[in-house]
Parts: structure tokens; sequence; C-alpha cells
């Protein structure tokens, strides 16, 4: 079983396909993938969709997991973040995965057992659950396998 884990977002966007053969998940392929800020929003977008829609065909995930959005004080980020989140789901839908997704806590209680972890806690324990190159450090990678961790934790195959 292979899970696409997306850590949503515009500028960077959190990637992670982790697979799981009876035991342990293992992570097969990560990245943060970067828009720059000088490009068009819309031309951002299409440039998400094409990445996400590339390593769907590349690597074949059943499943993708993304997380839901939480409301900050900065409502324009929201709303464009929401944008590139559906971009990734629709991505996901047309090429026939089935949609988990996992608020905040959720993810917190799957990784590390406590709904209010703070990012660095996530990190440690993410780090602890799969094997993964110590290269990866981006919080935006490391929050993809973890809403993949998260999937693969609450879904019946």
């Amino acid at each position: 079983m292979r899970i696409l884990g997306i850590d949503p977002g515009f500028e960077r966007l959190g990637i992670a396909v982790l697979e799981k053969n009876g035991g342990k998940e293992c992570v097969i392929f990560s990245e943060c993938f970067k828009t720059s800020a000088k490009l068009e929003f819309a031309e951002r977008l299409k440039l998400i969709g094409a990445e996400v829609r590339k390593i769907i065909k590349e690597y074949k995930p059943e499943v993708l997991a993304i997380e839901t959005l939480f409301l900050n004080t900065n409502q324009k980020t929201v709303m464009r973040v929401a944008e590139a989140r559906g971009v990734a789901v629709y991505e996901a839908a047309q090429a026939g995965l089935k949609i988990f997704e996992a608020s905040p806590p959720q993810i917190k209680i799957a990784t590390t057992g406590y709904g209010r972890s703070d990012k660095a806690q996530i990190n440690k324990m993410v780090k602890i659950l799969v094997d993964i190159d110590e290269s990866k450090k981006s919080d935006d990678e490391l929050d993809a396998i973890a809403i993949a961790l998260t999937a693969f934790a609450h879904l019946r195959f």
C-alpha cells in the first residue's frame, strides 16, 4: 500500500510517498516543492498541479493523505493555501486515489500520542517512526510524512 502525503501550501508544498508492506512504513520519496513568489499565483497553482500529477504517475499511490486547513489571522494566506490544497485534491481525485483528510490535532495524536504537540516533537517522532535521510530537514517534508503516517494509522486496508 502506498500513500501520498501532502502538507499543502503555495510557496512550499511538502510531498511524501510512503509504502507499507506488512511491517514498518517506509519513505520512498519526499521533497519540499517550491514555487517562486515572482510568478503569478495561477502559474504557481499550475506548477503544483503538474508536480502532484507527476508524483502520482511515477509512484502510483492508492491514497492521498492531506491536512485540513485551520483558520489563522491571515485570511489571504488561508485562501491561497486552500486553493493549492484544492489543486492537489483535484489531481488525486482525477487519478482515482482515495482521499484521506486529517486535522492538525489528529496528525499530532497519530505521531506523538498528544494532540497539542509542537513542531519539534512531531519532527522528532517522525524521524523515530520511519527511516529517513538526515538531509530531510524541511518542516514541510516532515509534515507530509506525518500526514501519511496518520493515514496509515486510521485506514483499514
